[in-house]
């Protein structure tokens, strides 16, 4: 069993980027919280830290950590408050969520900016960006304590809700439209074409639903506001969503080439059982937010 001491020492050298603040937050010597890492990996037989500035957990420091946050999440949902040896209320409670960069880009923020009048607690979110097609693995993983994916059937011992629908549309320039000579979208298959990373296939998906082709010529582009500006540039079209397009079409800066065509991505909030109050209470804003901002999955 593990001396929750040792992953409290792990986690105040994270959250604090170095073991001489580390050891102010435990008030403790800096050589007892190195004993203690020193301690931890020892039990383990291998690293949970990457002597970096600031060091870095390793892939088996991550894991521990979220399976600390997670016990703290238990006692929290336990109402365990006067066992509070893992948890200290006085600092912010860390929330790792893996989310989609579209997301990120354009309903998310205000889904975890929770009105303060309404929360006892403070949260820090560390946010991994995957695509919604992958981002599951993180969940299976235990890297991360909620999970936003298209994904809707959770992993064991966690739970998913409902989120809503992204909705994209086939976007390019005027001057794409130009360069190209486009007169039907049956054209693109051969055109240049703009994907986030080699898990996005939302484009192929559209080709196929098109003309049963798929994109010949491609753009690797990892970043949803550098996505658009390559449209804007004529670098290539894509699909974008409709959140992110704001009035770019009505000023012509882009074009929609099929007005009549969407691809919807539904979206769901995974998180584990175990859900604490202040968990709880930020999925029941990110829900309400969320359907607000996005498409209702029929």
């Amino acid at each position: 069993m593990i001396d929750y001491q040792l992953l409290e020492a792990l986690f105040a050298v994270v959250a604090e980027k170095g073991f001489e603040k580390a050891a102010k937050r435990l008030f403790l010597t800096q050589s007892a919280v190195s004993r203690r890492i020193h301690h931890l990996e020892s039990l383990l037989g291998e690293p949970v830290l990457i002597r970096t500035k600031p060091p870095k957990p390793t892939e088996l420091g991550t894991k521990l950590l979220v399976h600390l946050q997670q016990v703290q999440q238990l006692e929290l949902s336990l109402n365990l408050k006067g066992s509070d040896f893992h948890y200290d209320n006085r600092q912010p409670i860390t929330v790792k969520l893996a989310a989609n960069a579209d997301s990120l880009a354009t309903w998310l923020p205000e889904a975890l900016t929770a009105p303060q009048e309404s929360f006892e607690y403070n949260y820090r979110f560390e946010i991994l960006t995957e695509d919604q097609s992958v981002g599951l693995k993180r969940m299976k993983a235990g890297e991360v304590m909620v999970c936003i994916c298209s994904n809707a059937s959770p992993v064991n011992g966690s739970l998913a809700y409902e989120l809503g629908a992204l909705r994209y549309q086939a976007i390019c320039s005027p001057s794409f439209i130009k360069r190209y000579d486009i007169t039907s979208p049956h054209q693109l298959a051969d055109l240049p074409c703009l994907v986030f990373d080699e898990h996005d296939k939302l484009q192929h998906e559209f080709l196929a639903q098109l003309s049963d082709s798929v994109p010949r010529y491609t753009h690797i582009c990892p970043s949803p506001e550098g996505f658009k500006q390559a449209m804007l540039a004529g670098l290539g079209y894509g699909l974008l969503p409709i959140l992110q397009l704001g009035d770019s079409v009505e000023k012509g800066e882009l074009v929609n080439l099929m007005p009549d065509y969407h691809l919807d991505t539904p979206l769901y909030w995974h998180c584990w059982e175990a859900e604490s109050p202040p968990l709880k209470a930020l999925r029941t804003h990110a829900v309400k937010v969320a359907a607000k901002r996005l498409i209702k999955i029929p």
